[in-house]
C-alpha cells in the first residue's frame, strides 16, 4: 500500500509548477519521451523562448540606438539586416539539422551518436560561413546599390555591412552550438549563451556608437562591432560548455567524437542542405520586399524596418515553442513514439497560437505607443504603425504555421516546408506584394497586406500536410 500511494505522489513533484520552473531556468535530466508532454514543453519552451528574446534584442537594441542617428542609419541597419536574414537563414537551415539529428540519437539512447553529429555539423558550419564571409567583404557596396540604398545610404553603410558579413561565423556557431543544445534538451545552456552575448551587447552599443569614455565615436559601424563582440562571447561560452565542460551535461563533445566520418557528414549534409535551402527561400523573399518598400524612399524603410523589428521580436519569442515542439517530435520519433510526437505538436501549435493571437491584437490596437518607443520621428511613425498593425492581424496563424514547420523540422522532413516557403513566398506574397502596392495603388500598406496573408496560407496549409501524418516516417 505505501509503494502504490508513494507513486503519485512522486508524479505530482515531478511535474508541479515549481519542479518544472526550476528545471527550465537550470536544466534538467528529464527523459523528454515519458511523462506529462506538457510539463517537458514548457521546460523546453521556457529557455529556448528566453533565447529567442535574446536573439532578436540585438536587433532592437541596434534600432533603437541607431534611430537616434536618422533614418539614413536606420536604413543602412534594414538594408543590412535584408542581406544578413540570408546568414540568418544559412544558420538557421544548419541548426535544423543539428537538431533534428542530435535529437533523434538523444531519443534512441545513442549519446555518442549525437555527438558525433555535433562534431561533424560543426564542421560544416566552419566551412559555410567562409563561403559567406569572403563575396560579403568585397561587394558589400554593391550589394547596398542593388538593394536600392540611395547614395548616402551606401556610402554610410558599406563599413556596418562588411563587418557584419566578414565576422557572420559568431551568427553560424551562435545558432549552431545551441541548436546541439536544444536538440538534446539541454535548452538552459542555449539560454545562458545568448544572455552574455545580449547582455554585453546592449553595454557596448551606446558605447561603440556613441563614443562614451575612451571608446571610439563610430556612429553606426559601431554597432556592427558592438554586436560581434556580443555574440562572439557568446560563442566562445557555448563552445566551452560543449568542448570543456565535465559536469554531466547532456551533451559534450570530446576528441574521439571529432574523428572525421565522410558518410555522417555526407548524412548532414543532405539534410541542412535542403533546411538552408528551405529558410533561403523564406528569407530572401523578405529581400525581395525590402526592394518593393525601398522605391517608397528612406522615411518609409525606415518606418518599415522599426515595425518589422517589434515583429520580429515577438515572433522569436514563439519560435522558442516551435523549437520546443522540434525536440520533442525528434526525441519522440528516435524513441518509437510517432503518436506522442504529433500530441506533442498539436499542444505546441495551440498555445503558440493563442499567444501570438493576444499579442497581434494589442499591436492591431495599440501600434503608435510601441513605434514610439523607438523614433519620434513624424514622417516615419505612420509607417511604422502601418506594418505594426497590419501584419499584427495574422498573427495567431504566425504561430501556428512556425509550430508545423518546425515540427516537420524536427521530424527531418526538411523538403516539405522547402516548397511551402517557395510557392506561397515567391510564387504568391511578393507578386501580390507588387500588385497591391502599385496596381491598387495601396502604397506601402499593399506590401503589409501581401505578408499577412501569405502567413496566414502558409499556416493553414502546413496544418493539414501535417495532420497527414507522412513526417512520421521519415528517417534521419
Amino acid at each position: 500500500m505505501h509503494s502504490s500511494a508513494e507513486s503519485p505522489k512522486k508524479e505530482r513533484s515531478h511535474t508541479s509548477i515549481r519542479t518544472v520552473l526550476r528545471e527550465a531556468f537550470r536544466g534538467t535530466d528529464r527523459d523528454f519521451t515519458t511523462g506529462p508532454i506538457l510539463a517537458g514543453l514548457i521546460i523546453l519552451a521556457i529557455p529556448m523562448t528566453f533565447e529567442m528574446a535574446m536573439e532578436a534584442v540585438f536587433a532592437i537594441v541596434d534600432t533603437f540606438f541607431v534611430a537616434k542617428l536618422g533614418a539614413e542609419a536606420v536604413a543602412v541597419v534594414g538594408f543590412t539586416e535584408s542581406i544578413l536574414a540570408l546568414v540568418y537563414a544559412v544558420a538557421v537551415g544548419l541548426s535544423v539539422g543539428a537538431t533534428a539529428t542530435v535529437a533523434r540519437r538523444v531519443g534512441e539512447k545513442d549519446p555518442e551518436g549525437a555527438s558525433r553529429s555535433a562534431a561533424h555539423m560543426i564542421y560544416l558550419g566552419l566551412a559555410v560561413s567562409l563561403v559567406m564571409a569572403v563575396p560579403g567583404v568585397i561587394f558589400a557596396a554593391d550589394i547596398l546599390r542593388l538593394l536600392g540604398a540611395e547614395p548616402a545610404v551606401v556610402e554610410l553603410g558599406t563599413p556596418f555591412m562588411q563587418i557584419m558579413l566578414g565576422t557572420n561565423a559568431v551568427i553560424v556557431f551562435l545558432f549552431l552550438l545551441n541548436a546541439i543544445f536544444r536538440g538534446a534538451g539541454d535548452a538552459a545552456i542555449a539560454m545562458r549563451v545568448l544572455i552574455i552575448a545580449n547582455g554585453l551587447n546592449i553595454i557596448l552599443d551606446p558605447l561603440f556608437i556613441f563614443g562614451i569614455a575612451f571608446f571610439p565615436e563610430m556612429g553606426v559601424t559601431g554597432a556592427a562591432v558592438a554586436t560581434v563582440c556580443g555574440r562572439g562571447i557568446g560563442v566562445a561560452y557555448a563552445a566551452w560548455a560543449l568542448f570543456f565542460r565535465d559536469n554531466g551535461g547532456r551533451i559534450e563533445i570530446r576528441r574521439a567524437h571529432w574523428k572525421f566520418d565522410p558518410k555522417v557528414l555526407a548524412d548532414l549534409v543532405r539534410l541542412s542542405s535542403v533546411a538552408v535551402l528551405q529558410f533561403l527561400i523564406s528569407t530572401a523573399s523578405w529581400s525581395g520586399l525590402v526592394v518593393i518598400i525601398a522605391g517608397f524612399g528612406s522615411v518609409v524603410m525606415a518606418g518599415y524596418q522599426i515595425g518589422l523589428r517589434v515583429i520580429i521580436f515577438i515572433i522569436l519569442l514563439a519560435a522558442g515553442i516551435a523549437n520546443a515542439s522540434a525536440t520533442l517530435v525528434g526525441q519522440n520519433l528516435g524513441a518509437g513514439k510517432p503518436d506522442r510526437a504529433e500530441r506533442s505538436v498539436w499542444i505546441a501549435g495551440g498555445i503558440n497560437a493563442a499567444l501570438l493571437g493576444l499579442i497581434g491584437f494589442s499591436f492591431v490596437l495599440f501600434p503608435e505607443p510601441v513605434i514610439r518607443i523607438f523614433t519620434d520621428d513624424a514622417g516615419i511613425i505612420p509607417y511604422g504603425v502601418d506594418c505594426l498593425r497590419i501584419i499584427g492581424y495574422g498573427y495567431a496563424f504566425y504561430g501556428l504555421g512556425m509550430v508545423m514547420e518546425s515540427s516537420f523540422n524536427g521530424a527531418g522532413d526538411t523538403v516539405t516546408p522547402t516548397y511551402l516557403n517557395f510557392f506561397v513566398f515567391w510564387l504568391f506574397e511578393i507578386p501580390l506584394a507588387y500588385i497591391l502596392a502599385h496596381r491598387f495603388e495601396m502604397g506601402p500598406q499593399g506590401v503589409f497586406w501581401a505578408i499577412t496573408i501569405a502567413f496566414s496560407i502558409l499556416a493553414i496549409v502546413s496544418a493539414m500536410l501535417f495532420k497527414r501524418g507522412k513526417w512520421k516516417l521519415k528517417q534521419v
